[in-house]
């Protein structure tokens, strides 16, 4: 648990410097639970958009089935999304991008995020 906190530290801190020094920040990790709402409190600048990627179960499955390097089975497929949707705080834009390529979950985004994903 501390190396995750420190993990989170990290990245909002360095979304914090890169964002002051004049970039658009993307930061792209998993964080569940009351971690998420943790992350939107370190992370000081503003505006913070917060997008949550949610496929179904069934559809990360198929895409790690066709991955030459696997990132975990059904097990810890399931056990991630039950933490995600039982856990983690409706914060910002929830996405299922189940039935998406990543183009079209790319347009949603833009479509959508400055108007839903918008946090404190």
């Amino acid at each position: 648990m501390r190396q995750l906190r420190l993990r989170h530290r990290l990245t909002a801190s360095t979304c914090d410097e890169y964002f002051r020094n004049g970039f658009a920040v993307v930061a792209q990790d998993v964080v569940l639970g009351d971690h998420l709402t943790e992350m939107t409190h370190m992370i000081q600048q503003r505006p913070l958009l917060v997008v949550v990627l949610a496929p179904r179960p069934d559809a990360v499955a198929a895409r790690e089935a066709t991955r030459s390097k696997s990132a975990g089975n059904r097990w810890t497929i399931d056990l991630l999304d039950h933490g995600l949707r039982t856990r983690t705080p409706r914060l910002g834009l929830w996405l299922d991008t189940s039935d998406q390529t990543p183009a079209e979950t790319v347009d949603e985004i833009l479509q959508r995020a400055w108007t839903e994903a918008r946090v404190p």
